[in-house]
C-alpha cells in the first residue's frame, strides 16, 4: 500500500526487509506501491530492487490512480514476473494485480499479516470489500502465508484448509539495531536517569496504549519508573495525554512520536522493559526488535508470540489492564532476572528470526509453487 514507515508500520518494514533479503539472495525483486508518503531517497536505500510507484487518488484508502500508460506498465510487469506476493489484505492495488494475475495465469501468494480479521476502523467497507473481492483473492491464491500460528484460524474462516497454509514468521535485520546512546536519548527526551518502560507502535485502540497507561497508573506508587510511548498518533494521542493529566502522572509519561533509524535503536537500548499491550496482532515485529537489543518484554496473549515465555525471554499476559499490571509488577521485582530474560530473548531471536534465514522459507515456497 505504501513505503511510508510512519503510516505503514510493520507492513512496510516487512516489505522492505523481505525485498532486500530476496535481492541479497540473488533474486530479481520489484516493489509495487503507491506514492503515499513516498520519498525519492527510498530508492537509494533499496539497491538492486525495482520500485514502481503509482500515484494515489485517495490517500486514506491508498486507492491508485491509473492512466492508460500506467495500466499498460502494470500489465507488462505482471506478465514478466514469476511469482506475485500480496502483502496485507485491505489494499486496492492488490485487486488490480489480482485480476491481471488471473488473466495471465500468474501464481500469487497472500500474506495478510494479521489483516484478515475485521477489526478497527471502516468495518462496513471491509465487509463489502470481502464480499465483492477480498475472499476471492484469498481463496484463489497459490500460497497462503501465516506469520504466526494464531493466524491459521483466520485463514480457515476464509475457507482455506490448514494443510494449504505455510507458517513463515516475521524476520529482523539486526544491522539496523546496533546503535546505542543511552545518555543522549534520555537527555533529548527529558527522561533523565529514571528507569523506564517502553511502548513502540501506533497510538490507536488495537495496539492498546490505553491499557498500558492505566496499568502503569495503578502501580505508579510502587516504583520510580517512567513510561515512554514511541509511535505516530493513530487517533488516541489526545485521549492518552488527557488520561495522563487526569492521573497526575504527566511528569512520568513521555510521548515522543515516531522514531526510525538510529533513534529507534537508542530507545530500545535505553529502556528497561518493552510492553506490547495489543488487543490483536498476528506477530509483533517489535518483539524481534527488542530481542535484537536484549530488552525483555511483557506482551499480551493476542500478539502471536507466546513462545517467548517458554524460552524465558519475557511474560505473556491477558490483554487487560489487570493482566498487564500483574505482569509488569512481577517482571520488575527482580532486576537481575530482568537482564537474564533480555539475554534469553536475544539468543532466541538471533537463532530463529534473522531475515537471512527466514527469506529462505519464502524462496522454498515460491519454488514449490513454480514446480507445481
Amino acid at each position: 500500500m505504501s513505503l511510508d514507515s510512519i503510516r505503514g508500520g510493520g507492513t512496510v518494514e516487512r516489505t522492505i526487509q523481505m525485498s532486500k533479503s530476496l535481492a541479497k539472495a540473488g533474486h530479481e525483486c520489484t516493489i509495487l506501491t503507491t506514492d503515499v508518503g513516498f520519498k525519492n531517497e527510498q530508492v537509494d536505500n533499496l539497491p538492486g530492487i525495482n520500485i514502481v510507484v503509482f500515484p494515489a487518488m485517495l490517500d486514506r484508502f491508498y486507492v491508485p490512480k491509473l492512466s492508460c500508460a500506467s495500466y499498460t506498465q502494470l500489465k507488462k510487469l505482471v506478465q514478466e514476473v514469476d511469482v506475485i506476493h500480496f502483502m496485507g489484505h485491505w489494499i486496492f492495488l492488490n485487486v488490480l494485480v489480482f485480476h491481471l494475475a488471473q488473466r495471465f495465469n500468474k501464481p500469487y501468494v497472500v500474506c495478510p499479516a494479521g489483516e484478515l480479521a475485521i477489526y478497527g476502523r471502516s468495518v462496513l467497507i471491509k465487509k463489502i470489500f470481502n464480499l465483492l473481492i477480498g475472499k476471492k483473492i484469498i481463496r484463489n491464491a497459490s500460497g497462503h502465508v501465516a506469520i504466526a500460528d494464531n493466524e491459521i484460524p483466520r485463514f480457515n474462516e476464509y475457507g482455506i484448509e490448514t494443510k494449504r497454509i505455510t507458517v513463515i514468521p516475521n524476520g529482523i535485520a539486526v544491522e539496523d539495531l546496533q546503535f546505542r546512546d543511552d545518555y543522549g536519548f534520555r537527555n533529548k527526551y527529558g527522561i533523565g536517569n529514571a528507569p523506564f518502560i517502553l511502548f513502540v507502535g501506533r497510538l490507536n485502540h488495537i495496539k492498546g496504549p490505553d491499557l498500558l497507561l492505566i496499568a502503569f497508573n495503578n502501580i505508579k506508587k510502587k516504583n520510580d519508573y517512567h513510561v515512554v510511548f514511541v509511535g505516530p498518533d493513530g487517533g488516541m494521542l489526545t485521549e492518552l495525554k488527557n488520561m495522563a493529566a487526569k492521573f497526575e502522572i504527566e511528569d512520568r509519561v513521555h510521548f515522543i512520536g515516531y522514531l526510525g533509524g538510529e533513534e529507534k535503536s537508542y530507545a530500545y537500548y535505553a529502556s528497561d522493559l518493552l510492553v506490547i499491550p495489543s488487543r490483536q496482532e498476528a506477530m509483533s515485529i517489535v518483539v524481534l526488535e527488542a530481542g535484537c537489543t536484549g530488552t525483555p518484554v511483557v506482551i499480551t496473549n493476542q500478539c502471536g508470540f507466546d513462545e517467548i515465555e517458554s524460552i524465558g525471554g519475557g511474560l505473556v499476559v491477558p490483554a487487560t489492564v489487570e493482566g498487564l499490571q500483574a505482569g509488569i509488577e512481577s517482571i520488575l521485582e527482580d532486576r537481575v532476572k530482568l537482564g537474564l530474560m533480555g539475554c534469553k530473548l536475544k539468543d532466541f531471536v538471533y537463532k530463529e528470526f534473522l531475515w537471512s534465514s527466514v527469506v529462505n522459507k519464502y524462496i522454498e515456497l515460491y519454488n514449490r509453487i513454480l514446480e507445481g
